[in-house]
């Protein structure tokens, strides 16, 4: 089915707007501005939140942390439904949950603008959904659409889980999670729009089991990261210094770290091999992301470079990770044919 390109550029709004969420989140994370505002949808109970702290009431640490126990014993109940009791448990009884922050305006706002981006993909997901509905009404689409818009909104509510426990770290995995699924299933509708002529693929069996391979680490990869970022948290809050960081994280760090290396030398010889005899563009697009993703990284290990790095580490693999997709998207299409 033949559509306008108008639609097509507007999925790739669609999808960039998804990736500023992803943005914003990590930066949410970077400036440990998640419990900005300790209250969800709204900000301190309203739509444009204070700058104040007069514009609070005296005991709003009190009101809103009493909000919140209410919603993670909800949360709680339902993990026990689910078979999660242990869990449940270990969230009920963990003091951490219960602490309150003190306002301040620059982390409300940082977190309000995070909330603004969630909002403003979401809404152009149903746009999205609706002019599919009205104009195309292709069964397929609409299903892909519609599921991603119902994931949209999971990730809204357990966005606002990760706010009521107060970041337990294992949520913030969950919240990641969501997202990348989110952008895969939306990566996948803009791909199958494409009405452009597919690019020619390398036939050799080694490219088809190497992209794999990489996507498949990558994918884990940003998972283990999020493992050791939640470590160096603790160690923070325990007081050790960057310097004591390496010797302290143990095996995640290692193997995330060991990992990377993998990525790289697996994805260092298809460039080799990209430059010899395939020009495929997509592949060259990934080798230099995983380039800015190594540096970043290292940045992040070794030096002590400013809190963006970290954000900027996650963005690029986010990108990487998208990219090997369309690559895998790309490779399965021409199968297909």
């Amino acid at each position: 089915m033949k559509v306008s390109n108008a639609f097509i550029r507007f999925q790739w709004v669609v999808l960039t707007l998804i990736f500023l969420v992803v943005f914003a989140g990590s930066f949410v994370r970077m400036s440990g501005s998640g419990m900005g505002c300790p209250d969800w949808p709204k900000c301190f109970g309203q739509w444009v939140p204070p700058t104040e702290i007069t514009e609070l009431p005296a005991n709003y640490q009190e009101a809103y942390l009493l909000k919140r126990q209410k919603k993670v014993q909800k949360f709680c109940k339902f993990l026990d439904r689910i078979g999660m009791d242990a869990t449940a448990q270990k969230i009920l009884n963990d003091p951490e949950v219960y602490k309150e922050e003190a306002f301040n305006p620059k982390k409300t706002w940082i977190e309000y603008l995070n909330r603004l981006a969630g909002f403003l993909a979401g809404n152009t997901m149903l746009l999205s959904f609706f002019w599919l509905l009205l104009f195309y009404r292709k069964r397929t689409w609409l299903l892909l659409t519609g599921i991603n818009l119902v994931l949209m909104a999971i990730e809204a509510w357990f966005g606002s889980i990760v706010v009521a426990t107060n970041l337990v770290p294992w949520t913030i995995t969950v919240h990641l999670f969501l997202a990348l699924v989110i952008i895969g299933l939306q990566l996948y509708f803009v791909h199958s729009l494409s009405t452009k002529m597919r690019p020619v693929l390398p036939q050799e069996k080694s490219f088809k089991w190497l992209t794999w391979l990489i996507l498949a680490i990558t994918f884990y990869q940003m998972f283990l990261g999020t493992q050791v970022r939640e470590a160096i948290d603790a160690l923070v809050k325990q007081g050790y210094s960057r310097a004591q960081w390496i010797e302290q994280l143990g095996l995640p760090f290692f193997i995330h770290r060991s990992f990377s290396w993998l990525v790289l030398i697996l994805l260092s010889y298809l460039f080799w091999q990209n430059r010899k005899k395939w020009h495929y563009a997509r592949l060259n697009t990934a080798f230099y992301l995983l380039a800015a993703e190594l540096i970043t990284g290292v940045a992040l290990a070794y030096a002590d470079m400013p809190g963006l790095v970290q954000t900027a580490h996650l963005v690029f693999a986010s990108i990487l990770f998208s990219v090997l997709l369309l690559i895998r998207f790309d490779a399965s299409k021409v199968e297909k044919d």
